[in-house]
């Protein structure tokens, strides 16, 4: 069932919180875009950004359970306040080694590791923390928020950035995520939260061991990771891989960027409509919108034209967003609140173990199969695999 009931009043600490993530957002988006040209602007080692970018995700997948456990055990403001202040100090002395001309790749890569250590805490953090600002029935419309703001910074970030440092250098787009870290870090000292009786400390290992049990035993939880891992799977590897030779091959240059910018709408739109809809089946409803999500790699496996291609992508993202605002808002009202962070971490290290497998194992199969019959099973797979948990009655019945 679709409703388009009024919606709660969101709290002002919520208002307060979103402005906050804002501000951290929209120099996030930057980053990717100002960090890789500014590397290769001055190193003539194509291989440094690959050292750079691994130094930042390798923590931040290494230490993504530890971050749980934290999260489940401390107040969440204050992981979310240390991570900011440690992001904001680290991508500091990135802009600073760029922007003096002291390139160090040693140096550079450091700081990232340790910026990629504050993401790994901040990710659970920020899960845990929205049902804490909001109240349940409002936890949809908040989370829609959330990613309509994030999804807006993905427009406009890179293309930020982009000028940026086309004008003034790369060093000094990274300065400017350094400073929304900052800044978000000192305002979230004023963020008002209520408090929570923390539960007793058993233990890091124990803690972890209670967080993976709870994960296994929520039957909902783990089936919908394990979609999720095919669905990063085939987005690794065949969207972010084949997607933009495909289209340079078919389209020119500059088509590729104008796909990623219109399915950056689509993620936006959705995020807008789902902010002013209420579903009875959440959870059903993500994964049947869905389905959205595999269009475009439908239109790179049939040889679609550049219209159909966008068209599809636009699809794309509406799929993403209802799939990613369903499961949020679902393990935020199903979850125990003090297992909530160790789950979600949980069950994001098993989704994101499938990136790299993807990447690497979409060249293999180009090489044995070809391009557009990678895309074209990956397009039905993606379909498949979103519908494929609708089988379970969990998934299928789990009030919104």
């Amino acid at each position: 069932m679709v409703s388009l009931s009024a919606h709660p009043r969101l709290s002002p600490p919520f208002r307060r919180f979103l402005l906050i993530r804002a501000i951290s957002l929209a120099g996030s988006a930057m980053t990717p875009v100002a960090l890789a040209l500014a590397v290769l602007g001055v190193s003539a080692r194509v291989g440094d950004l690959g050292i750079v970018l691994a130094a930042q995700v390798i923590p931040q997948i290494g230490l993504l359970l530890v971050g749980g456990v934290v999260a489940d055990r401390w107040s969440r403001r204050s992981v979310l306040m240390g991570a900011s202040l440690c992001a904001g100090v680290t991508q500091a002395g990135v802009a600073s080694v760029l922007i003096s001309g002291h390139y160090s790749l040693p140096l550079i890569a450091g700081l990232e590791l340790v910026n990629g250590a504050a993401s790994a805490f901040t990710a659970p953090a920020l899960r845990g923390i929205v049902p804490e600002l909001v109240a349940d029935d409002a936890l949809q419309r908040a989370n829609s928020l959330l990613a309509g703001t994030r999804n807006a910074t993905k427009i406009l970030g890179p293309t930020a950035a982009g000028v940026l440092v086309d004008t003034v250098g790369g060093g000094w787009a990274i300065a400017v995520d350094a400073a929304s870290f900052l800044v978000a870090g000192a305002l979230l000292t004023r963020l008002r939260v209520a408090p929570v009786a923390a539960p007793a400390r058993t233990g890091l290992w124990r803690e972890l061991r209670a967080g993976w049990r709870t994960f296994r035993g929520i039957r909902w939880v783990w089936v919908i990771t394990v979609a999720f891992f095919l669905i990063n799977l085939l987005y690794a590897g065949v969207w972010q891989i084949l997607g933009p030779a495909l289209t340079r091959r078919r389209a020119g240059d500059a088509a590729w960027g104008l796909v990623l910018g219109v399915r950056a709408l689509g993620l936006f739109a959705m995020s807008v409509v789902m902010y002013r809809l209420t579903f009875r089946y959440l959870l059903r409803a993500g994964q049947l919108l869905g389905v959205f999500g595999g269009f475009g790699l439908l239109a790179l496996g049939f040889g679609a034209g550049l219209p159909v291609l966008l068209g599809c992508a636009f699809l794309a993202g509406v799929g993403f967003t209802a799939l990613d605002i369903a499961s949020e808002v679902s393990l935020q009202q199903h979850v125990p609140r003090d297992m909530l962070s160790r789950v979600t971490a949980s069950g994001d290290l098993l989704s994101y173990a499938a990136i790299p497998v993807g990447q690497l194992a979409v060249g293999p199969l180009t090489a044995r199969f070809g391009a557009s019959p990678v895309a074209l099973v990956g397009g039905f797979a993606f379909v498949m695999v979103s519908l494929a948990p609708l089988l379970v009655s969990e998934v299928r019945d789990l009030p919104g």
